[in-house]
């Protein structure tokens, strides 16, 4: 059956919440979502909780530090219900400031595996996101640039593109680079990759694929969505970067490093209840497509369809390595990029 475009299923849920509630002065309860993510298909995931739960839903889009620095100014007062945010690390972040509390429920234990999960419930992985190898075909190979190590070989001096060695999709790979090789060996590996730039960092990962289209550099280091939008893009122009490009999955050793979309119930919930049942919706297979159709992550359940794009995509072994880790080991991989000389 095809798939209905997001503003088609939009309409049909705005038009099917008036209905349910046309008997109702207000809906049985309002939640806050704080959160770090701007997608349309966001306000289709709002409207379909909507209509299920009859809890309404008011959101407010910021940065991920954004978000933590408002949480913190708000303290005790904060309206804030759920925080939804990209990368453990940055998870890890709002729960080491206390911003987050644990919660228990059996729908969320169930369905989210523990390695995507803290121990304690103060968040939970929804979305799983890779941090691939992109290059160009013409002038590499995965046999040349297949595998993380590879990156610091001396036959690719001159040849890596990257960026800011404080964004936290690469502050979380150096925390499991840390957990995986040890201190040691994780800055060599930097120190060695920073001698193999192109350039200095900078631009986010979209411009890493453009520069390597440009001729600029041959690899880098990205989020596998970024790749895929291009590839889905109606745009010619956006299209023909990826056509330029290829992706690699690191797979061999200890596997792709994976990290994930995740939330957590805000540490001064005023609707802890209505909170958790929002979460729960997240985990659940309805939510989970709404929740990637956009972005193009991976579904964290079993049996959601994949997003357009991602089906072609290579088989990938994921990491055992604990996202806890991603940010216990955050200011040791900061002060590792920062001795290479990484900016």
């Amino acid at each position: 059956m095809m798939r209905l475009s997001l503003l088609t299923l939009l309409s049909i849920l705005m038009l099917s919440g008036c209905g349910d509630r046309s008997s109702e002065s207000e809906p049985v309860g309002t939640i806050n979502v704080y959160t770090s993510r701007h997608y349309d298909s966001d306000r289709v995931l709002y409207n379909a909780f909507e209509a299920q739960s009859g809890i309404r839903v008011r959101f407010r889009e910021m940065s991920s530090s954004a978000l933590l620095e408002t949480m913190k100014a708000e303290g005790d007062a904060s309206p804030a219900d759920v925080v939804i945010s990209a990368d453990a690390g940055t998870l890890w972040r709002f729960q080491s400031e206390n911003l987050l509390q644990p919660i228990t429920s059996n729908r969320l234990e169930n369905a989210i595996p523990t390695k995507f999960r803290e121990p304690d419930g103060h968040w939970f992985g929804l979305a799983k996101r890779i941090r691939v190898i992109v290059y160009d075909p013409e002038r590499q190979s995965e046999e040349t640039v297949g595998e993380y190590g590879q990156l610091a070989d001396e036959t690719l001096e001159n040849e890596l593109c990257m960026r800011s060695s404080s964004n936290i999709y690469n502050l979380s790979l150096m925390s499991e680079l840390i957990e995986r090789w040890g201190e040691a060996e994780a800055a060599r590996w930097a120190s060695a990759v920073e001698d193999n730039f192109a350039r200095a960092p900078q631009g986010g990962d979209t411009a890493q694929i453009e520069s390597i289209a440009a001729g600029e550099c041959s690899a880098a280091l990205i989020n596998h969505y970024y790749w895929v939008r291009l590839a889905a893009s109606r745009s010619e122009d956006r299209r023909a970067l990826a056509e330029k490009t290829a992706l690699a999955f690191p797979s061999t050793g200890e596997g792709t490093h994976v990290n994930v979309t995740g939330a957590g119930v805000a540490a001064n919930s005023p609707n802890r209840d209505a909170a958790i049942a929002f979460l729960e919706f997240l985990a659940s297979p309805k939510g989970q497509e709404l929740l990637v159709t956009e972005t193009k992550e991976f579904p964290m359940l079993e049996g959601v369809p994949l997003p357009d794009g991602l089906e072609n995509l290579p088989d990938y072994v994921e990491s055992a390595v604990s996202l806890i880790k991603l940010g216990e080991n955050q200011v040791e991989a900061q002060a590792i990029y920062d001795r290479a000389g990484w900016n």
